[in-house]
């Protein structure tokens, strides 16, 4: 089983148990999310990769930082929290797509600062939508921001701020890139 498979499996194990312990039915939970109770199954059952959206919902509706769903550990520092350079908590979503979480270990966060790793892919990425506001930042080469029904390419230094109600999604433009993610729920 490769990382990014056994990675979705630990979520999707950590959402089931959870639910469970908190008596919340898959249908009461998909609800809550916006899901339909069959794809929120296959989330939960690890037989699709889980947005991070969905695991934002699931964490905001469970009541519990996003970081237990993710690793299994809760945040433990209250007024900072410092991670040295290519210390985040990384997370493989895909092949193409990776991040390190910044702030993971800082209890009550308003903001997810993360470093995004985006490799060159034939098709365009999942379109996702979540709460709260957006911010990417271009560390390095070239993102293409998939919003609504418009694309924009961003260079290096470029940034984009935005309402992520709306579909949204990135993607690598003509090799690696890499920017900054902060969202805010």
């Amino acid at each position: 089983m490769d990382r990014q498979v056994a990675q979705v499996a630990q979520v999707a194990e950590r959402i089931k148990e959870l639910r469970e312990i908190m008596e919340v039915s898959p249908a009461e939970l998909a609800g809550e999310i916006g899901l339909s109770e069959e794809e929120y199954t296959k989330y939960e059952n690890a037989q699709l990769d889980i947005p991070i959206s969905v695991i934002y919902g699931v964490a905001a509706v469970l009541g519990v930082d996003p970081t237990v769903l993710l690793s299994g550990e809760s945040p433990r520092m209250s007024t900072y929290t410092i991670t040295r350079k290519g210390k985040g908590m990384s997370i493989e979503r895909y092949k193409e797509y990776s991040f390190s979480a910044l702030a993971y270990n800082f209890i009550n966060r308003d903001m997810d600062p993360m470093i995004v790793d985006l490799l060159p892919k034939d098709a365009p990425p999942e379109l996702v939508t979540h709460k709260g506001q957006e911010f990417n930042y271009v560390l390095e080469g070239k993102v293409t921001v998939l919003f609504g029904d418009h694309k924009f390419v961003l260079n290096e230094g470029d940034s984009i701020y935005f309402d992520p109600k709306v579909p949204h999604g990135q993607m690598a433009e003509y090799g690696f890139a890499r920017f900054l993610t902060i969202i805010n729920e």
